[in-house]
Formats: C-alpha cells, sequence, structure tokens
C-alpha cells in the first residue's frame, strides 16, 4: 500500500500488521526492532507488551519453513480464524464485494492505493492503513470491529496461537479486551472447521447452496453486516478513544 498523505499515526499498529503478515526472513531480521517499537506502546499494560516483545524475540530463533507451515495451517484451512474482516461479516454474500468497493473508497479519500494483491480487507493491510490515520479514526474503526476482533482472539486462544495477542493488542487499544471473555464459551463448543473432513463439508455444502435460493440464504447471512453498516453511519455514532499512554 502507498499513501500520498503521511499522516501520523500509530507505529505499533503496523507492527502489530506484520505479526499478522505470512513469516518471511525480514520479519525474523526485524524481530528486535519490533519488540522495541512494541515495548514503548505505552497504551498497552506492561505485562502485554512484554508477552509481544517476547514472541517477536522467538520469531527470530524459529525455522522460517516451520513457521510458515504453521501460518498456513493456522489462517488458510477454515475461515474461523480468517485475517478477511469482511468474512467474518458477509460471508460469501454479495453484500461482502460492496463491503469492499466502501472500504477501497475509504483508503483512496485518504491518499492510499493498494500496491498489493491482498484484499482491502485483509486484517495486516487494514492495520497498515490504519497506522497513518488520527486517534479519533482509529478508535473509531477499532471499535467497528471489535466484535470480530474479539472472536478472533478467543478462536486463537483455542488453538494455543501466539497470534490471539495481536487482536488481544489492538482491543486493548481501546480498552475492550473483556470482550473476549464473552466469546470463549461460544468457541469453546464450535465445531473445528480446518479439518480435512470440515473442509470436504464446506465445498460439498457450498455446492448445494448455489442454486436460486441463495440469494435469501444470503441476505439472512450477512444481516449483521448491514447492522454493523447502520451503526457506523447513524446521526450520532458511538465515540471510541484509544487508551492513553501509561506513565514511566
Amino acid at each position: 500500500m502507498t499513501s500520498t498523505d503521511t499522516a501520523q499515526g500509530l507505529r505499533s499498529l503496523r507492527v502489530l500488521a506484520r505479526l499478522l503478515d505470512y513469516p518471511s526472513a525480514e520479519l525474523q531480521a526485524a524481530a528486535e526492532d519490533l519488540a522495541t517499537l512494541l515495548l514503548d506502546e505505552t497504551r498497552l499494560q506492561a505485562s502485554l507488551r512484554q508477552r509481544l516483545a517476547d514472541w517477536c524475540r522467538h520469531l527470530a530463533g524459529r525455522e522460517l519453513l516451520d513457521l510458515q507451515a504453521e501460518y498456513v495451517e493456522l489462517f488458510d484451512r477454515g475461515r474461523a480464524t480468517s485475517l478477511l474482516l469482511f468474512e467474518h461479516v458477509h460471508g460469501e454474500s454479495r453484500d461482502r464485494g460492496q463491503a469492499m468497493v466502501d472500504l477501497l473508497a475509504e483508503y483512496e479519500a485518504a491518499g492510499f492505493q493498494l500496491a498489493a494483491r491482498e484484499l482491502p480487507d485483509h486484517l495486516p493491510l487494514f492495520l497498515e492503513y490504519l497506522s497513518t490515520r488520527d486517534e479519533a479514526e482509529i478508535g473509531r474503526w477499532l471499535g467497528e470491529i471489535s466484535h470480530i476482533l474479539a472472536q478472533l482472539a478467543a478462536r486463537l486462544e483455542e488453538r494455543n496461537a501466539e497470534h490471539a495477542l495481536v487482536p488481544k493488542a489492538l482491543l486493548a487499544l481501546i480498552g475492550a479486551t473483556e470482550l473476549i471473555e464473552a466469546h470463549r464459551p461460544v468457541v469453546a463448543a464450535e465445531e473445528p472447521d480446518h479439518t480435512p473432513q470440515a473442509l470436504d463439508r464446506v465445498w460439498e455444502e457450498e455446492a448445494v447452496r448455489f442454486s436460486a435460493e441463495s440469494d435469501d440464504d444470503c441476505a439472512l447471512q450477512s444481516a449483521e453486516g448491514r447492522r454493523l453498516a447502520e451503526r457506523k453511519y447513524q446521526a450520532t455514532p458511538q465515540v471510541i478513544n484509544l487508551m492513553p499512554s501509561e506513565r514511566q
């Protein structure tokens, strides 16, 4: 992503974005710098900052191929832990396409153009965009996706993945980590969707659902997405602020 605007935002959001990217040698080489930036993010509690920094350093010491295999297993099999935000809201409905068009318009209005092949709702890409916005806008957007972040954090915790620290940190920035607790019982009862059997069932179900009745099904699936959009454009939107920095 490139920008014609050099607005100052939170560098920590860029670090968190990198931690959710596909692992690379560049990520490992920058691990100590990433850890330092996170330790300096005093909007987060010291214990969370330390866990994030420790994870960065742990990544640097792992075999890259192992990290990449684990990443694919975690994020590319099944939808429960998808990093595509609108997949959690709209599923595969036609509303998802319109939501991505709207998000692209938001990027372009801010002077951004996509320079990668990622979809606009890819969470690392979205965080890269947010990292250049002012605190009011960051707070607003994190509030809009807080329920997605909480669900994602709970699901990643269920799989014992350190990646859960990223959505947890994002929620901590707006003082909303308690939302994760509300999702844990539901997530614990969910059937895994990343096993070979579960993936086969999804393919079979989608083949059946591609019918004349699918529009009605999609409308039901995207009801939550419409409610989210309606809340966003209310005359008196909810104001969500970033947490203040801790005094050192």
